[in-house]
């Protein structure tokens, strides 16, 4: 049996907007979330991460105070939100009115200008995921990522349609926990505390 955590960053400097690859670090209260939500805690064999400063930086911080192996998976970054990275959710409806309602209403067929497509998203994300579970076969990992990844993994493990994983709410410094036996993956906890 594996057993996979999984942690959303914390807050970026900025605040909340579409980011996607953009490349922002955490925020003092970004790091403060990560370190609380972690606490002193440590039951991981391994650590892997998006490659994104938000997501490396605590784990590397976290593998290196543990004495943890690291993986930096770039099939692991966010979606592209192409034109609206960077954007606020207000600049964005000003500029383009119900754009965000079409979007979380149809992903799949209203994606942002210039956005990774949300089936490519989720075949490089699940292709990630299978290497790092056949890689960590047994142990307990811990994956540092964003909040699309967590809801493609949520939905794959769940077999919730790809169209609804927006429904599904990752907060900043949310964990998660999945267990997988004989390849079928089990969703143990969402937002909860270790």
């Amino acid at each position: 049996m594996t057993v996979l955590d999984l942690i959303r960053h914390g807050e970026p400097v900025g605040g909340r907007r579409y980011r996607g690859h953009l490349d922002d670090p955490l925020s003092e209260k970004g790091w403060r979330q990560m370190r609380e939500a972690v606490s002193e805690h440590c039951p991981w064999d391994a650590i892997v991460s998006s490659p994104l400063r938000r997501c490396a930086a605590f784990a590397e911080e976290l593998a290196t105070r543990h004495g943890l192996p690291l993986v930096l998976e770039p099939r692991f970054k966010e979606v592209g939100f192409g034109a609206w990275e960077g954007r606020t959710r207000e600049e964005l409806e000003t500029d383009s009115p119900g754009c965000l309602r079409h979007f979380y209403s149809d992903p799949i067929n209203h994606t942002p200008p210039g956005a990774e497509p949300l089936l490519d998203f989720r075949q490089r994300v699940l292709a990630g995921l299978d290497d790092l579970l056949a890689r960590h076969d047994g142990r307990h990992v811990l994956l540092v990522g964003h909040a699309g990844l967590i809801r493609v993994i949520i939905g794959h493990a769940l077999a919730i349609p790809l169209a609804h994983i927006f429904r599904i709410n990752v907060d900043n410094a949310c964990l998660t926990r999945l267990r997988v036996d004989a390849g079928q993956p089990a969703l143990m906890f969402h937002a909860g505390r270790l």
